[in-house]
């Protein structure tokens, strides 16, 4: 079964919700983003959360005392980097890491490979000019396929909807899919329905 996070959490109810339909990790943004929350606010949800899931911080590029001052003080289990974090700067962090690379074409995969060894999932998220994640626009998902040869758990992001999870899960074989704007009703407020519709397709998907 395909492991799945639901990102840009901001709020108690729409954590306990995605917990009950069986998400794995709930993403907490303190980059800019419209959905961004304050380390305040993410442990208030962090601590209301039942067992078993796992809290994951994004950071872009930032400072590692405060990356590590923010995911101490909130709990986090892992910290998902969006910038141009090095691997070095990966190694350096005490907290497990995953690392996002914004997929264009099949020269963008070349990126992962420094990364081997180093951190515990590759996000692989479409490209965008200035835009580091929450794009909501997909990439091809034969790319993901192709990425597998760098020995690192294949996490797919970029555009996924209930409407199109199923078809990019059994093209692209993930280890996990990362969900954000495609089960919202706005920025930083998911919608229940799309939330439970999304795991029934991700069900489907292994049961077809």
């Amino acid at each position: 079964m395909v492991r799945v996070k639901i990102c840009g959490i901001t709020r108690i109810r729409d954590a306990l919700w995605a917990a009950r339909c069986g998400v794995d990790a709930l993403g907490f943004i303190f980059a800019e983003s419209p959905r961004r929350v304050s380390p305040e606010r993410a442990k208030a949800v962090i601590d209301a959360l039942p067992p078993f899931i796992r809290a994951v911080g994004v950071f872009v590029d930032e400072v590692p005392k405060t990356l590590v001052d923010i995911a101490t003080f909130c709990g986090l289990d892992l910290v998902q980097l969006h910038g141009e974090e090095t691997p070095d700067y990966c190694r350096k962090i005490p907290f497990p890491a995953i690392k996002a690379f914004r997929i264009k074409n099949p020269a963008s995969l070349s990126a992962i490979s420094p990364y081997r060894g180093v951190v515990k999932g590759a996000v692989l998220d479409t490209y965008h000019r200035v835009k580091m994640g929450g794009t909501g626009e997909s990439f091809d998902w034969q790319l993901a396929v192709k990425a597998r040869k760098y020995g690192i758990p294949i996490i797919l992001s970029g555009g996924l909807t209930p409407e199109n999870v199923q078809q990019a899960v059994q093209i692209a074989g993930p280890y996990a899919v990362d969900v954000n704007s495609g089960v919202e009703k706005r920025p930083g407020q998911k919608d229940a329905v799309l939330v439970e519709r999304l795991m029934k397709q991700i069900s489907g998907s292994f049961s077809n």
